[in-house]
């Protein structure tokens, strides 16, 4: 549980002093890497302290620590990945129970949900988030779980966390947030009414592109001892190592995110200048103000372009500095087809149904000088317009 001295420090500060170090008597700064798998008991079943490092380790607890700290959470929990953090909220239910989800997620909890979650008998209803009553309409006898990305992923929608909260009490429903995107710099679901907020740490929290991870922060108690279970229980817990690396990571959180937004806004503005482009997404590029209290857009632009499939594929190739990959979240700036990458596993009729195309571009927009990003997109499409041209001839 998180330390009650942490609510009266500001974000930059948790970031960076939210991870209690574990008194080992080095008096380090920094959080030591405990290897250890088991630890020396008093007696038999001597539970007092650490016993089993798939039940607690003290790097990871730190980082737990610091992540309950950030999100103004009580109880926090690092997992393996964030598919693996997800895999443990889809078990807190059973059989016959129906979640609401958000249409435009990432491609990852989409296959965990209709490949692996519905053998299990869980039933899945897809909606457009952006309209609340969406949410409200889809309700069933046995709706359990609201399921929300904001922003989503790939198409930066924005959804009224707030108001699916409120919409969720009076029928028991949990409100899940993947709040990956926006990072609790960004904004805190559980101050807006959400009862679970799930990261993939391996995106801005870690920050650079160099660990796989997921968390899982609530308030209240009871849900965080059912959570607890399931991991221990599962077995997805993130190693020390992981935890350290996600720990350092989080204490320059604000300074990437600040520039990470600065970035990507500014190259939102260029794609709204290229003839090429049909459309921007972006948060806030409508002129429309920020929802759930968001104090930044981000770091994530994507857009389609007017192109066929192969002169999009050309394009994707042709930048330097923005490296074709998978993930996001780095110092790195990277390019991403959704299409044929991370949505890969979504049926194609389904795909489009949700505005994920074949000429859909995402971009993570890194930390770099913005004028060498604004170059390499700008060769890029010099590259697409050639590409275009031949295919008319």
């Amino acid at each position: 549980m998180v330390n009650n001295k942490s609510k009266n420090k500001r974000f930059e500060t948790l970031a960076i002093h939210g991870g209690v170090v574990p008194e080992d008597g080095t008096h380090s700064v920094t959080t030591p890497i405990y290897p250890s798998s088991t630890y020396r008991v008093a007696y038999p079943g001597d539970e007092s302290g650490y016993v089993y490092s798939r039940w607690s380790n003290p790097t990871r607890l730190a980082l737990e620590k610091a992540l309950a700290a950030l999100e103004n959470g009580n109880y926090a929990y690092a997992f393996s990945s964030g598919l693996a953090a997800l895999d443990a909220i889809i078990k807190l239910l059973k059989p016959g129970d129906h979640v609401v989800v958000v249409d435009d997620i990432y491609g990852g909890s989409m296959r965990q949900f209709e490949q692996s979650a519905r053998n299990f008998g869980i039933e899945f209803s897809y909606v457009d988030g952006r309209n609340p009553d969406n949410f409200k309409n889809a309700i069933q006898e046995h709706t359990k779980l609201f399921w929300i990305e904001t922003p989503t992923n790939p198409l930066l929608h924005l959804v009224d966390i707030a108001a699916l909260a409120h919409i969720a009490e009076p029928h028991d429903i949990l409100v899940g947030v993947d709040n990956t995107f926006a990072t609790p710099f960004i904004q805190r679901p559980l101050e807006l009414g959400a009862d679970i907020v799930l990261h993939s740490a391996s995106k801005y929290l870690g920050g650079h592109c160099d660990v796989i991870a997921g968390a899982l922060v609530v308030r209240d108690e009871q849900l965080a001892e059912r959570i607890r279970f399931n991991q221990y229980a599962i077995g997805g817990m993130l190693g020390p190592f992981e935890s350290w690396l996600v720990l350092r990571g989080m204490k320059t959180l604000s300074l990437r995110m600040e520039r990470h937004a600065a970035n990507a806004a500014r190259i939102a503005e260029y794609l709204k200048t290229v003839d090429m482009v049909e459309t921007v997404y972006f948060p806030g590029i409508d002129g429309k103000p920020l929802p759930n209290g968001m104090t930044l857009p981000g770091g994530m632009v994507s857009f389609t372009l007017k192109a066929d499939f192969e002169s999009v594929r050309q394009f994707v190739m042709a930048t330097d500095i923005f490296i074709l990959a998978e993930s996001l979240g780095g110092v790195e700036s990277l390019i991403n087809h959704p299409a044929s990458m991370t949505h890969a596993s979504i049926p194609k009729d389904v795909r489009e149904q949700h505005g994920i195309s074949d000429g859909l571009i995402r971009l993570s927009v890194g930390i770099e000088h913005i004028d060498d990003l604004l170059a390499d997109l700008a060769f890029a499409f010099q590259t697409l317009r050639k590409a275009v041209s031949s295919t008319k001839q």
